[in-house]
């Protein structure tokens, strides 16, 4: 072979090395690829395990967190319930003074009123001296200046004039308000005056008043205790004679601890044993009975009282007839003497009443064991008094006790589904009620004002109201009076987080959440005052979106409203003849409508429901968020008729008829759905039908 093959092969052998080195490096960088992928595969599963691990511990702790924190509560439950009377004993004695309203008048508050509208200045209205500013030009100039000083200084003056005559105004009314208010609280508190001497001089009647007021403004009691009371007092044994409830059963908690079981993703509750709970049971009774001798005894600072006949009820059913009953299952009488020797926050509140009070306790209160009560107060004969608390009767929210009224608007909102507590007698910051409304939505801190009035609430009243929903963080404010709110204080509520209830929607809504109460003195047999006929219906309105709207009503003939009187809203709340009326929306419904069909004007054949924009709250929303509405049609006791099918908003829309109720021939009331939208708001909506708007 030639040199010049051997050199052909040694260049094709090497290209032959080159194309192997290559391949081979292409082979390592490839595999080298697949074990980085490889790699970062495991690594990935591993960061994902580790986060699933981790999540799963998180999810684990927040089980657990949430298993302890129950446990927590019902062992601060069983606390609270085992310190009840050692607890009781450190809270206020109750005292005369807490039934005194003191002398002190809001003051007089004109706001932006007060300050004078300024005068315009002189000088701004100068035109300089100098330069181009020369003859006829600088005189005409100078007359221009002037006469816009003029016009300018006419215009403050009136508007000063206007200012001074509102204020004026306004201070007159603030006068008018302030002497009924301060003459009210001077009744009031002759009346308290008057009270009190009776019981100095033993009289029957208010020493049942008095010491029921103890009763009912004792600090001691926790959350969920009753407060129901029938008292007596026997003048010639100075005996106070009453019963009092108790709190049943499931006051002690059935459950002991809570425990989170990973392996089955559950909580697992340990049940409390019978024994225990019936002994808790029992200590909470006789805690029970001696808290309120205790409040009693503490309360009398007169020497009213020589002994007290107590007897603890529960509202339950007997087991001997299946009927509802009251069972007694304590009873005691304790002289005073013996129970001022007592002291109570060191004893053994069962061994206290059974052996050193010779009392009676239920053996076994958990099946309603009863036990005999040695005297009831029906049985108090000769001068004696008895007065109820907290039954089916109606009292006269004018004559109730002030802290018992308290207590009822208190009630009232726990009925309607809040937590809601009465505050302290001082340091209240202006709260008399304190309510939660658990809604997740529209829920939230609400605070209370209870105004027990005969005049009209003043616009002052509300204004303060508004402070203090601002100051104290609240969600809302609820001013409840047994009077009535003048046009000033619904135009100033207009808008804000307010709701005004005047004293015919608050007997309205006891009755409606199954409480009672009247203004004034009851009417006569076998007839009912106009604000208390039960022939009525509730229209309860609700809607999804946060769009805020007012809701009112029309009584009309066929298109046209009957008068202006007859347009029911924000500050016109009730027709004349109280036929339609405004109720404050709670939940579930967002507004609501009372009427008594049957005593709307004989000429009248349609009521009119419409929805508008409050341009105040959302001044640029339109009806687009105003979707999913209903109206509930309610009978006077709560009870629900039926639904009705409302429509739904369109975008450019701010007012909406949602509908009429139309009379037929034969008198029924058929709801017809209405639809038809307005872009001007309820201006626009209300001329249609006949009203003029200034």
């Amino acid at each position: 072979m030639s040199r010049r093959s051997h050199g052909l092969m040694a260049v094709w052998a090497e290209a032959q090395r080159q194309q192997q080195r290559r391949e081979e490096a292409q082979r390592r960088a490839y595999a080298q690829q697949q074990r980085d992928q490889e790699r970062q595969a495991r690594d990935a599963e591993r960061a994902m395990a580790r986060m699933h691990r981790e999540r799963q511990a998180e999810y684990r702790r927040q089980r657990e967190a949430d298993a302890r924190r129950r446990t927590e509560e019902l062992d601060a439950r069983v606390a609270a319930l085992t310190g009840l009377l050692a607890d009781g004993c450190h809270a206020p004695a109750f005292t005369a003074d807490a039934l005194l309203h003191p002398e002190h008048i809001e003051e007089f508050a004109p706001g932006a009123l007060a300050t004078p509208v300024p005068m315009p200045d002189p000088a701004r209205y100068q035109t300089p001296t100098g330069g181009w500013h020369m003859g006829a030009r600088r005189d005409r100039a100078q007359e221009e200046a002037r006469a816009r000083y003029e016009q300018d200084w006419y215009a403050a003056q009136a508007a000063e004039s206007r200012r001074q005559a509102q204020l004026a105004a306004y201070r007159q009314q603030y006068d008018q308000w302030a002497a009924g208010a301060l003459a009210e609280i001077r009744q009031h508190n002759a009346g308290i005056q008057e009270l009190l001497t009776a019981l100095r001089g033993g009289d029957a009647e208010a020493a049942v008043e008095y010491f029921s007021a103890a009763l009912y403004s004792s600090t001691a009691w926790p959350e969920g205790f009753p407060r129901q009371v029938a008292a007596a007092y026997d003048p010639t044994t100075r005996q106070l004679v009453l019963d009092w409830e108790l709190p049943g059963y499931d006051i002690v908690p059935e459950i002991k601890s809570v425990r989170y079981l990973s392996t089955a993703d559950q909580e697992k509750e340990t049940a409390r044993p019978a024994a225990q709970r019936r002994a808790l049971y029992r200590d909470v009774l006789a805690q029970s009975v001696l808290l309120v001798l205790r409040d009693l005894f503490a309360a009398d600072t007169y020497g009213t009282l020589d002994s007290v006949a107590l007897n603890g009820f529960v509202d339950d059913v007997d087991p001997a007839t299946g009927r509802p009953a009251q069972l007694y299952l304590a009873t005691v009488m304790a002289a005073r003497g013996a129970f001022d020797a007592l002291h109570l926050a060191q004893v053994s509140a069962v061994e206290c009443l059974t052996e050193g009070l010779r009392g009676q306790l239920s053996a076994r209160p958990d099946q309603r064991t009863a036990v005999r009560p040695a005297r009831l107060p029906g049985e108090v004969g000769g001068t004696a008094a008895v007065v109820t608390h907290g039954t089916d009767s109606a009292p006269d929210l004018y004559e109730m006790d002030p802290i018992a009224f308290e207590n009822l608007i208190a009630e009232l909102f726990r009925a309607m589904g809040m937590q809601a507590v009465t505050t302290q007698r001082s340091g209240d910051g202006g709260v008399d009620v304190d309510a939660l409304d658990p809604d997740p939505i529209r829920g939230g801190k609400i605070v209370v004002q209870v105004k027990r009035y005969r005049n009209t609430v003043p616009p002052t009243a509300v204004r303060d109201l508004y402070g203090t929903v601002q100051s104290e963080g609240a969600n809302k404010g609820v001013l409840v009076t047994t009077s009535r709110f003048g046009p000033g204080a619904h135009t100033f509520a207009n808008g804000k987080p307010l709701s005004l209830i005047a004293g015919p929607e608050l007997v309205d809504l006891l009755g409606r959440y199954g409480l009672r109460g009247r203004l004034g003195p009851a009417s006569p047999a076998g007839t009912a005052a106009a604000d208390e006929a039960p022939d009525h219906n509730v229209l309860g309105m609700n809607w999804a979106g946060g769009v805020a709207l007012d809701v009112c009503a029309l009584v009309c003939k066929g298109t046209t409203v009957l008068s202006d009187d007859h347009f029911v809203f924000y500050n016109n709340p009730r027709t004349p003849d109280g036929s339609v009326r405004m109720l404050p929306g709670f939940a579930p419904d967002r507004a609501a409508m009372q009427v008594r069909f049957e005593a709307l004007p004989a000429d009248a054949d349609r009521l009119v429901l419409v929805a508008a924009i409050d341009p105040q709250t959302d001044p640029d929303a339109d009806l687009s968020g105003f979707t999913d509405a209903r109206i509930r049609l309610l009978d006077a006791a709560g009870g629900e008729l039926g639904q009705l099918e409302v429509s739904d908003g369109r975008p450019g829309e701010t007012a909406l008829v949602l509908g009429s109720f139309r009379q037929r021939a034969g008198g029924d009331w058929d709801f017809v759905i209405g639809g038809k939208g307005y872009s001007g708001g309820l201006e626009a909506l209300v001329q249609e039908y006949g009203i003029e708007v200034a």
